[in-house]
């Protein structure tokens, strides 16, 4: 039994990483017993192979929550998607939330940091997604600088240009921008002219 309703699906060639989100729309009264069944199934699916990380966006004031779910790659998201686990954790919630439809989208690039599918918002203006990410990246480029670079100062050009987005781009990636982007989400939504 599926209770994906919307399903936004990042992946690269080759068997990369790939990032699917998963929404819901809970029952009024109901988001407590959600909350609860979202830390169960979390931990669930963290054991599962492949897996490389489960991010909970929570609505401010409204009933639809958006999983943001990264696999190491397609056929792993897969098997997670058609598990017993799944769906033995889906059934316990038959009561509490609903499918709000069945759209499958890809998106690539940023957007995939700041979109959320099922909702009537639009992924937000571009300027707002280079603000945001240079505010995430920033501070890491500067760390990286400060901690990194005095120590590979001696390496070859092209091994200490390696060094760089090896470590800011899993880190602004799994790390600091899904983060970024929920504190900052009120933000980033408002509709334009606010």
């Amino acid at each position: 039994m599926a209770h994906v309703v919307t399903m936004s699906t990042t992946q690269l060639r080759g068997g990369k990483p790939v990032t699917s989100v998963l929404t819901w729309q809970v029952r009024p009264g109901r988001e407590q017993d959600f909350e609860e069944w979202t830390r169960g199934i979390t931990r669930c699916a963290r054991r599962f192979p492949g897996n490389e990380g489960v991010a909970w966006l929570r609505p401010e004031g409204g009933h639809r929550y958006h999983a943001v779910i990264r696999f190491s790659d397609a056929h792993r998201l897969a098997r997670w998607l058609e598990s017993d686990e799944r769906a033995s954790w889906h059934a316990r919630i038959e009561d509490i939330a609903t499918e709000i439809g069945s759209e499958r989208q890809s998106t690539t690039g940023m957007e995939t940091w700041f979109s959320l599918p099922g909702t009537t918002v639009q992924s937000p203006p571009r300027w707002k997604m280079v603000l945001t990410t240079f505010l995430g990246a920033y501070p890491c480029t500067l760390l990286i600088q400060w901690l990194v670079t005095p120590r590979t100062a001696m390496w070859p050009l092209p091994l200490r240009a390696a060094v760089f987005p090896l470590v800011l781009l899993p880190v602004l990636t799994y790390l600091v921008m899904p983060r970024l982007s929920r504190l900052l989400r009120l933000w980033l939504y408002r509709p334009s002219g606010d």
